[in-house]
Order: C-alpha cells, then sequence, then structure tokens
C-alpha cells in the first residue's frame, strides 16, 4: 500500500509538474541556447537563429520578471514603517509568498529548472550573438549579422577574430554604418555617451537634454540593479549546512549579502560591457556636464542646481565651489542640490553603516574589503591613466584621455649616428618620436639574415601563423632563442650577440631621448617579421596590425582606454626599429582614440625607429603589408623591475658566461699559437 502510494505520488508530482511548466509562458533559456547549438552544429542556421533569437529574448524576460516581481511585491508589502517581530515577519513571509506567485505565472515554479553558472557566464559574456553573427552570414541577412558581431564586440573587445569579421562586414556591398548597433546597449550609458559627444561638438542645448536622459536612465538602472540583488546570496567561505546558526544570524548575513551586492551597482552602472573598470567619477560627472551645458545656454539657476548637486558627491572640491559662487553672485541668491541625489546619497551612507555591522557580525574579510570602504565615494579608480580635467566656467574645459605622471622628451640621443627626424609635435601626439640611422645598412642585412634563419612562424603569438590577419604570415623569434641557436652553431654567435646589443642601445636610446627618472627595463622582445601571402592581397581592406594600445584595451566607442588584463598593464614604452623597405604597405601609423582618424604615418626603412609611451594616449597599428617582408626589432619597455623580461634576465647570463669564456681564452692562450 506504501508503495502503491509513494509510486501514485511520485506521477502526480510529475503531472503537476508538466502542467506547471505547460502553463509557463516562458521557455527556459538554457534549453533554447542549447538547441541552437546543436543546431549550428548541424549547419541548420534557420534554427540557430531561431532558437538564440528565442533564448535572449526569455533570458531578457526572465530577468525583467524578478525585477517587476520584486518592486511590485516591495510595495504591496512595505517595510517603511516600525514593526513587531510579528509584523516584521509577516510582511517578509507576504513579500515572499507575492514573489513566488508572480514570478511562478511567467516562468514556472523556481525548483524546477536551474540554469548552470556556465550558461549564465554565456549569455553575460554576449556568446549567443557570435553563433547569431554567423549564422546569419550564411543566411545572408547581413545586416543582422553586423549588428549582432558588433553587439558581442562590444563586450569583448580583445576577440581577434570578431575584429577580422567586423572590417569585412563594413566592406560587403549592402552593409552601412547604421547597421552597427548594440542590441544590449544600456540606455543610461548610450545617453551619456552620446551627450558628451555633442557637448564636445558645443551642442550644448542637445547635450543638456541627452545627461538628463541619462541620469534619469541612470536612477531606474539603478533601481533594477538593486532588486535582482535581493535573490539568492553565495556565502564564501560559509556553509550553512555544516554548522548551527541562530534565526536572527542567518537573516544578518544574508540581508549583509545582499547590502553588499547593492553597494557594487556603483560599480556596475559605471562599467560598460565586457570591462572590468568603471568610468571614472561616472554619476557625478552628469551634473558636472550639465552645469557647463546650461551655463552655455544661459540657464544659470539649473546650472546652480547641478553644480550644487556635483558637490554633495564632492563636497568642497574648489572649481565646483568657484562655480557656485559665480552662479549665486549672478543670480543674487542660491539654491538647493537635486533632491533625487539627496536621496541617493543618503540611502548609501546608511547602508554603508549597515554594512560594517553586518560585515563585523559575519568575522568575513571580503577580499575588496567592506570593512574599509571609504565613505560613499564616485571617484571609481578607472583603467585610464587620467580623467576629466575641470577648471573654472572662465576658463575653457579640457579633457585628457590619458596623463602621464611627467611626460618629457627631448633628452640626448648618446649615440652619434643617431638623429631624431620626428617629434611628438611633428606626430601630432604625445610622447611618441622617430629616430633614423640607429643601425647601418650591414647590421640590418645581418639580422634581416638571421630572421630568416632563425624565426618561426607563429612564434610570439600561441603558435598562431596569422594572428592579426590571415593575409600575412608571422614569424618571429626571441634574444635568448637566438643565443641559444648561436651556441649550438645553428646560426652565427656574432648575428645573435648583435640582435642582443641593438635591442640594448635601443634601450638606452628611448629612456634617454624621453628623459625618464629611473630605469627602463625590457618587457619583451622580439624580433618579427610578417609577410604578404600571395594570391590574397586583392582588395584587402584589414591592416596587418589592428589599431591598439600596448598596456590598456582600447575601446574606440567610450573614447577609452581601459587599463586592466588581459592588456599588458605594466608596459611603459614601446619601439619598432626597422631593418627594411623593400616592401609593400606596412606602414606604421598613429590614430585618435576612435581608431579611424591618422594622425601620422611612418613608413619603415633600415635603421629607422619608432619610440612612444604605451598607454591610450598612443594608438597605433600597422597597414597591411600587400607585398614582400617587413622585419623588425619589437620592444616593450616597463619601469617597474617586477615585470622584467624573464628570457632576457636569461640572456644576460648568457652573454656573461660568454664573455668569461673570451676573457679566460685571452688570459690562456699561447703566444706561439698566435703565429
Amino acid at each position: 500500500m506504501d508503495v502503491n502510494f509513494v509510486q501514485i505520488g511520485g506521477v502526480l508530482t510529475i503531472i503537476i509538474h508538466t502542467v506547471l511548466l505547460s502553463s509557463a509562458t516562458l521557455e527556459p533559456y538554457d534549453l533554447l541556447y542549447h538547441n541552437g547549438i546543436e543546431a549550428f552544429s548541424r549547419g541548420d542556421y534557420t534554427n540557430v537563429v531561431r532558437y538564440m533569437e528565442k533564448a535572449l529574448r526569455s533570458f531578457s524576460e526572465v530577468h525583467e520578471t524578478k525585477i517587476r516581481c520584486r518592486l511590485k511585491c516591495k510595495d504591496q508589502h512595505s517595510l517603511d514603517r516600525f514593526l513587531t517581530d510579528l509584523q516584521l515577519f509577516d510582511v517578509i513571509l507576504r513579500r515572499a509568498a507575492c514573489l513566488n506567485d508572480c514570478t511562478e505565472r511567467k516562468i514556472g515554479p523556481q525548483s524546477m529548472h536551474k540554469v548552470t553558472e556556465e550558461v549564465t557566464q554565456d549569455f553575460n559574456r554576449r556568446v549567443p550573438y557570435n553563433y547569431l553573427q554567423l549564422a546569419y552570414q550564411k543566411l545572408k541577412q547581413l545586416d543582422k549579422a553586423a549588428a549582432a558581431a558588433h553587439t558581442y564586440f562590444q563586450a569583448n573587445p580583445e576577440h581577434v577574430e570578431m575584429i577580422q569579421d567586423l572590417e569585412q562586414y563594413k566592406a560587403l556591398e549592402g552593409v552601412e554604418e547604421r547597421h552597427f548597433i548594440n542590441r544590449e546597449a544600456r540606455p543610461h550609458q548610450k545617453a551619456f555617451s552620446a551627450g558628451a559627444k555633442l557637448y564636445d561638438k558645443g551642442e550644448y542645448g542637445h547635450a543638456a537634454v541627452l545627461f538628463e536622459e541619462a541620469l534619469a536612465g541612470y536612477y531606474q538602472a539603478d533601481m533594477k540593479c538593486r532588486a535582482l540583488c535581493e535573490g539568492p546570496q553565495h556565502f564564501e567561505e560559509q556553509d550553512h549546512t555544516l554548522y548551527r546558526y541562530s534565526l536572527y544570524e542567518l537573516i544578518s548575513d544574508h540581508y549583509t549579502q545582499i547590502l553588499h551586492c547593492q553597494h557594487e551597482c556603483i560599480r556596475d552602472l559605471a562599467t560598460r560591457p565586457g570591462r572590468l573598470s568603471p568610468m571614472e567619477n561616472y554619476l557625478p560627472l552628469h551634473y558636472d556636464y550639465l552645469q557647463f551645458a546650461y551655463f552655455q545656454e544661459n540657464k544659470l539657476e539649473e546650472a546652480l542646481v547641478c553644480a550644487l548637486t556635483y558637490l554633495l558627491f564632492h563636497e568642497g572640491e574648489e572649481f565646483m565651489t568657484e562655480n557656485v559662487e559665480y552662479y549665486t553672485e549672478i543670480l543674487g541668491s542660491g539654491g538647493q542640490p537635486r533632491q533625487e541625489a539627496v536621496q541617493y546619497l543618503k540611502r548609501h551612507k546608511q547602508e554603508l553603516e549597515l554594512l560594517l555591522i553586518g560585515t563585523s557580525n559575519m568575522g568575513l574579510a571580503y577580499t575588496q574589503g567592506v570593512s574599509t570602504f571609504p565613505p560613499v565615494d564616485f571617484r571609481i579608480p578607472s583603467g585610464t591613466d587620467g580623467g576629466m580635467e575641470y577648471v573654472p566656467i572662465s576658463e575653457k574645459r579640457n579633457t585628457s584621455l590619458s596623463v602621464l605622471q611627467d611626460p618629457r622628451e627631448g633628452g640626448p640621443l648618446l649615440y652619434d649616428s643617431v638623429r631624431l627626424v620626428l617629434n611628438s609635435g611633428a606626430l601630432n601626439g604625445t610622447q611618441r618620436a622617430v629616430f633614423d640611422d640607429v643601425i647601418s645598412e650591414d647590421q640590418c642585412s645581418e639580422l634581416q639574415h638571421l630572421a630568416h634563419t632563425a624565426t618561426i612562424a607563429g612564434d610570439g603569438y600561441r603558435g598562431k601563423m596569422s594572428p592579426h590577419t590571415p593575409n600575412e604570415k608571422f614569424e618571429g623569434t626571441t634574444v635568448l632563442k637566438t643565443l641559444q641557436y648561436g651556441y649550438e652553431g645553428r646560426v652565427p654567435l656574432g648575428s645573435a650577440r648583435l640582435f642582443y646589443d641593438i635591442s640594448e642601445k635601443a634601450r638606452q636610446i628611448i629612456e634617454s631621448y624621453f628623459m625618464l627618472s629611473s630605469t627602463l627595463h625590457f618587457s619583451y622582445t622580439h624580433l618579427v617579421c610578417r609577410t604578404a601571402i600571395p594570391g590574397q592581397q586583392e582588395l584587402r581592406n584589414d591592416l596587418s596590425h589592428p589599431i591598439h594600445a600596448d598596456n590598456c584595451l582600447l575601446d574606440p566607442e567610450a573614447n577609452e582606454c581601459w587599463k586592466e588584463p588581459p592588456a599588458y598593464t605594466y608596459r611603459d614604452y614601446s619601439a619598432l626599429l626597422y631593418l627594411n623597405g623593400d616592401f609593400d604597405g606596412g606602414e606604421f601609423i598613429f590614430t585618435e582614440m576612435d581608431a579611424k582618424t591618422v594622425k601620422a604615418s611612418v613608413k619603415p626603412r633600415c635603421g629607422r625607429m619608432v619610440g612612444f609611451s604605451s598607454g591610450g594616449e598612443n594608438p597605433h597599428g600597422v597597414r597591411a603589408v600587400t607585398r614582400g617582408q617587413r622585419c623588425a626589432l619589437a620592444m616593450w619597455f616597463t619601469l617597474d623591475p617586477l615585470y622584467r623580461e624573464l628570457e632576457r634576465l636569461q640572456a644576460d647570463e648568457v652573454i656573461q658566461a660568454l664573455q668569461n669564456q673570451l676573457h679566460w681564452a685571452q688570459d690562456h692562450i699561447n703566444p706561439k699559437d698566435e703565429l
């Protein structure tokens, strides 16, 4: 009887679950996603599009449903008033019931379908759009392919293959600039970026409209972000099943996790997709832009309010205090900051105080250090070396995308033969220079011959023969490898030693010319040749090396360079010493941050060296090599000895050993042998 009852119960459970799932209007996005991947493996691109688009809609709707339900139930069952214990838990239980009822009507029982962390990460990284762009391409729907590719690229700007795909889309007939849209653009960031562009053009009235739209969008996004934090929490280093907790300790720990998540909304809303670092001073910057835009439009009352609001975030800031005094004097009266900002900061202050109490109760040392959080500070460090530079109203406002601590140049060149041919002014930038006659024609020939003998396809590029373009072959070698080959007799030892000596000469020139106050160390040294592949040069529209910066991730759309992995953030200066010029194309170019506007072009030739600082102030690339082979010594340097090139240190030891052998031979040679 009991067995039959259990069996019947099991069947009823399955039936109930089936009914509940069938009544839900939303299909599970991870199931749709996996169906799309399977369709892709079969080459069924129509179904790839069908499943992936439905998966994206489902993923978005799940998030929106959670937000709507949590906000709705929070309004219906408020905790705003002081409550007795029974009243408190009455509200909590009713809110929980409200949430379950609200979400289950849309997406089914929460316990029925658990999505893996791997799938969630794929959606956060926008992987479905990569499948979509390939499927749309196969289906000849190029406008949709371009949009999907652009959307994926915004969150994965380091994806080399996608860079190439986007360049190819731009060259295709029927594809227009308007097709490259970001389907996942965050409205508040989109409005802010558009406002900043209009502001820079002097269109202050239109810019103000967009900044106001961005502010409204920001506070709306903040409300949604905070609502999403009210879901399940992961307790680091704690397992509630392994030890006993009292009721209030359990609630305290869970709520502390929620507070921590909500505080992180500040960072999240200021961070562009695919980036780790937020935009600096993001929310206060809206009010700063607005106060100056309203000033330009002669709307001084609005300007004063925005200036006072900015000072809520950065009390006593000199330039804004001067602006407030100016507005007050002209208007003859004062004003009040905006209430949305007042309430926003008041809430964050209260939450931080609770967060400190909660963290103390939990006894946890968060990796981000809740106990060391500063007062509400919205100057979140960005990935760039600098940020906005503020000046009083009476002066012109300037922006600086990357400001070096002490940018100097013009120091001695150390070698009589070396000539400075172009400085920063001539190259339309900062911290950049071109030198000629760094090495002789004979030395160029010897190093070229070394390259032909010692370089290996894919060396330095994780084995990829064409890391930047499929139309060229890349071959390289390092100082240590050539010295090893020289010791083994596979290449002339003198040529390997020349590679070592010339790279050291280049380092000394860069260190001296840019007047660096500390030692410049090698970060990486590479002898590299790129060769045009015959038969693949017709109608090329790609670059030999796409526009990039050497120590940060270039984000042309945001006009930013994010100093974060996978960029080599420790690199400070770069140099390229060319060995030849007998090829077509291959010009080195500096561009604006938009990665399009060329500011300077340098044609390689034997003995010519380009040197520059490695940050976002110097975006650069290489035009396509369409005939022949282009060879150069590529060198990157760091001021931090912790990031010295290991192979270089080993090469130093090899050179020292060779020196010791030479001295020993000279000391012990038999004079008769000289005859």
